[in-house]
């Protein structure tokens, strides 16, 4: 299986950068594993609805230029379905065996992900409602990619 994981902006704390690779590390014996990172748009803390949407746009646009035709898209949205550590191993593994054998997760900017994106989406799976920092939960979602393929093979984990 492939597993790609599309960020729009880049990581920046040094803790975050090593906690990332340790879990891509853990995943490349489950997966080809590939982190894709965009360009987050630059713009002002105070912006009208018109170019929050613009800038939704514009990075949704670098995310779906980087999926590749085919590819099953998760789409990490806090309006998407709450799924327990069980339930998102099992999603994984029904992708595989459905024939797919490439997966992405697309992680927005800090205003979200574009409707483009989360209409190309085959699912959207929330981690709740609580937000988050597109650093932190990048290490997050690594964290249960990787206890996913745990949970698929019967490998322990702690709890």
């Amino acid at each position: 299986m492939n597993i790609k994981v599309l960020c729009v902006g880049r990581l920046k704390e040094k803790f975050y950068m090593e906690a990332c690779a340790e879990f891509k590390k853990r995943i490349s014996r489950y997966a080809n594993m590939e982190i894709a990172e965009v360009a987050d748009e630059k713009a002002p803390e105070q912006l009208s609805p018109a170019l929050m949407e613009q800038v939704k746009n514009a990075e949704g646009q670098r995310l779906m230029d980087r999926l590749l035709p085919g590819e099953y898209l998760i789409a990490m949205d806090i309006r998407g379905k709450e799924l327990t550590s069980p339930e998102l191993s099992a999603l994984m593994e029904e992708v595989m065996q459905s024939g797919k054998s490439r997966v992405a997760f697309a992680i927005g900017g800090s205003l979200g992900l574009s409707d483009a994106v989360l209409q190309r989406a085959d699912k959207r799976v929330s981690f709740g409602k609580p937000t988050f920092s597109h650093q932190i939960f990048r290490v997050m979602l690594l964290e249960q990619i990787y206890r996913a393929f745990k949970i698929m093979r019967g490998e322990p984990y702690h709890k």
